[in-house]
């Protein structure tokens, strides 16, 4: 009877659990998951063996009281005695759990899942909340050396972690070491035992791998953290008025995008159940965020892309915009019901996330256009894999900081880096539902024609320049004030700028009016306080802009101002351009062609028409160009450019300008290819799809059957 008792008291006893099986992205998720869950259970995780690429085993450090240490009723003193000797023999707990790296992701299996001892009741208990770090045991050894004793070396230690359980025994272990030149430290994976059981308290206040390296290797963003690539291949991104090394940016390897796409698969379900209120709250706090660190956003844009911070922190506001746009877009996701459509019958639509989605940046707007897609894709419920340009990621990954830092759950946004490769990637996995791409017309071509062929919903913005039609009638310095600002800020590397003016009736009372307006601008770092122009993005595209600029003056091109020799004092590696202005360009010339087709630099090409039908002939017979702009004083005038020209966007005295989010992004030529647009409520309808239910419910009389 009495060991029936004793059995019954000892199954009662409760049972420490193996954690649940699954998959991770990489390793230190998993660890990270055994650990947590352990704690949770009472039972403290360690990591027994490790080949970092292919296995981890995680065992039970024991702590705990062992079931039998328990003095049986019937049981002698000496026996009892006997029994907590042989116990306190037991060396390892059976328990094992094995995580193996299979097909670039991490599988946990369990191994044992038992353990031979209880588990503990505060796991503050644990020894391992005992042990010192690293770094403590390296200020014992000088505090040792400067004469201190045991309890002065606690007390001190203690000033910078309060919560170090350790005593004046363990002091005394360490100086034993010490003394026979051990300085090594037990590297257990646990930091205080409390919060995590997987950390460890020297490597937690760490800087993360990726800022030790100097240059600091861009991070990718995956399952919500932010870890370094294991690629050995990355860019180099080049300040462009320095030639200095900013960062380094990894070509993202095969199993790291797979990690992300998993990520951002395993992230959806929960997403897309999250209220959309608690979606909008995540929005406003990302935009007091982004708010809060505009100084740091434009600086970065600064130091990598070259453009002036006025033009940097217009690049952030723009942004800003459609992160207050995605606050309120519950409002433009909201459905229709159509009530008795038959007898009883009722029809609702509703509209639903797509899944994972995809985003291709190009580099000129290095906060605006990541700003542009995931934002809205995220707030409709979405997850999102966002490459930015390997010219300028710093931006896209400080913002994806803050996104982190707002409430967006793991996994909802991941980022990874590369070229051409990466590109493709995107575009042919399986599990990726839609693309966004703005940039360079061939490689847009190439993202729609791929991504499009596996099924994918895609939407590619290309590259191209605009043009503006000047009428004798304009009004003189606001057209001019337009024309060089919109010409050459951003040194003209905008893909809405005025590349191109067609003057109608002669360029002549313009000429010397637009050229003093030209050399007026001040060409030098981004940095320094009044710059209207800075550097192009890179030697490369100095180079391509030299080269189009002579050969326009090769084929009969007038140079009026000329700015490839400009020298900025003390910059004289940069990769500076002034504001060049070429006439009598005619539309057979190789610069009016490229430099329509490509973003390019600080050149405004001048052309004449004698009426303003021939001039809105020459927009018209142009493919590229997003938009176009007239500067007239007459309404007639105005009003017929507006209705005859082919082009998405119209200006009417201002110049084409990115358009407010609450609008959509449209053009007429073929530089967008795919079937909805950007912002507005055709990216809305981008991000989700439509869902029709119908409807029918019938009462049932008690004790008959339903029809069916």
């Amino acid at each position: 009877m009495m060991n029936i008792e004793r059995s019954s008291e000892l199954n009662e006893q409760p049972q420490m659990l193996p954690p649940p099986p699954g998959t991770f992205i990489d390793r230190e998720e998993l660890i990270q998951h055994v650990g947590e869950f352990a704690v949770s259970q009472g039972y403290v995780v360690t990591i027994k063996q490790s080949k970092r690429d292919k296995v981890v085993v995680l065992g039970c450090d024991r702590g705990g009281v062992y079931r039998n240490r328990r003095k049986p009723i019937d049981e002698s003193a000496a026996e009892c005695i006997r029994r907590r000797r042989t116990g306190s023999r037991l060396t390892n707990c059976p328990f094992e759990v094995v995580g193996k790296k299979d097909d670039g992701l991490w599988v946990l299996t369990v191994k044992n899942g038992t353990h031979n001892h209880e588990p503990l009741k505060d796991i503050a208990e644990h020894p391992s909340a005992r042990r010192f770090s690293e770094k403590e045991v390296l200020l014992i050894k000088e505090m040792t050396e400067a004469g201190l004793k045991p309890r002065q070396i606690l007390k001190r230690l203690r000033q910078s972690n309060p919560d170090l359980l350790s005593t004046p025994k363990h002091v005394y272990n360490v100086k034993a070491k010490l003394r026979q030149g051990n300085m090594s430290v037990r590297n257990y994976k646990s930091l205080k035992p409390q919060k995590s059981a997987v950390r460890n308290n020297y490597l937690s206040v760490m800087e993360p791998s990726w800022r030790q390296h100097n240059p600091p290797r861009v991070p990718n963003l995956i399952g919500g953290r932010f870890v370094d690539s294991q690629s050995f291949a990355s860019i180099d991104v080049i300040n462009p008025a320095t030639q200095e090394v900013v960062s380094q940016v990894p070509l993202t390897t095969n199993e790291e995008f797979r990690a992300a796409v998993f990520a951002a698969k395993r992230a959806f379900p929960s997403w897309r159940n999250t209220p959309s209120t608690i979606r909008q709250r995540i929005m406003f706090k990302f935009q007091e965020l982004i708010r809060r660190d505009i100084d740091k956003l434009a600086m970065n844009i600064t130091n990598e892309h070259g453009k002036a911070l006025k033009d940097a922190y217009d690049d952030v506001l723009c942004g800003l915009e459609v992160v207050e746009h995605a606050c309120g877009l519950a409002n433009l996701q909201i459905g229709e019901f159509v009530s008795n459509i038959s007898n009883g019958v009722d029809s609702y639509s509703i509209r639903e996330p797509l899944g994972v989605c995809a985003g291709i940046c190009p580099f000129e707007f290095p906060a605006m256009i990541p700003l542009w897609m995931f934002s809205t894709a995220v707030t409709c419920g979405n997850t999102f894999i966002l490459k930015p340009s390997e010219k300028d990621p710093g931006a896209a990954v400080m913002l994806a900081e803050l996104a982190v830092e707002a409430g967006l759950p793991n996994g909802v946004l991941n980022i990874v880096h590369g070229s051409n490769e990466i590109i493709s990637t995107i575009c042919d996995d399986d599990d990726i539902k839609a693309v966004s791409f703005v940039g360079p017309s061939t490689a847009g071509s190439y993202v729609y024609s791929r991504a499009s062929a596996k099924g994918k919903r895609v939407q590619c913005n290309f590259g191209a320049k605009n043009h503006a039609v000047v009428m004798p009638d304009a009004s003189m310095d606001t057209t001019l004030n337009a024309l060089v600002t919109a010409g050459f800020g951003g040194a003209g590397q905008k893909r809405m700028s005025l590349s191109t003016v067609v003057f109608v009736g002669g360029l002549t009372p313009w000429e010397d009016k637009l050229v003093e307006r030209a050399k007026a601008l001040r060409v030098q770092p981004g940095t320094e306080p009044d710059t209207d122009i800075g550097p192009v993005i890179s030697k490369q595209a100095k180079e391509l802009i030299c080269r189009l600029i002579q050969s326009s003056v090769d084929s009969g091109a007038k140079l009026v101002v000329d700015g490839r020799n400009i020298l900025v004092p003390g910059y004289e590696h940069g990769n500076f351009i002034g504001p060049t202005i070429l006439s009598n360009v005619k539309v057979s010339m190789e610069c009016y062609k490229l430099i329509q087709e490509e973003t390019c630099g600080p050149v405004l090409l001048c052309m004449e028409a004698d009426n303003i039908e021939e001039a809105i002939d020459i927009v018209n017979r142009n493919k590229y160009g997003n938009g176009a702009s007239i500067f007239t004083t007459s309404g007639v005038t105005a009003r017929k450019f507006q209705t005859e020209i082919e082009v998405g966007q119209v200006g009417i005295n201002i110049p084409i300008s990115a358009p407010f989010p609450f609008s959509c992004f449209t053009s007429l030529k073929p530089l967008f290819a795919g079937d909805i647009n950007f912002d507005g409520k055709a990216g809305i309808q981008f991000y989700t799809q439509i869902k029709t239910v119908s409807q029918q419910w019938k009462d049932v009389a008690a004790g008959t059957s339903s029809d069916v």
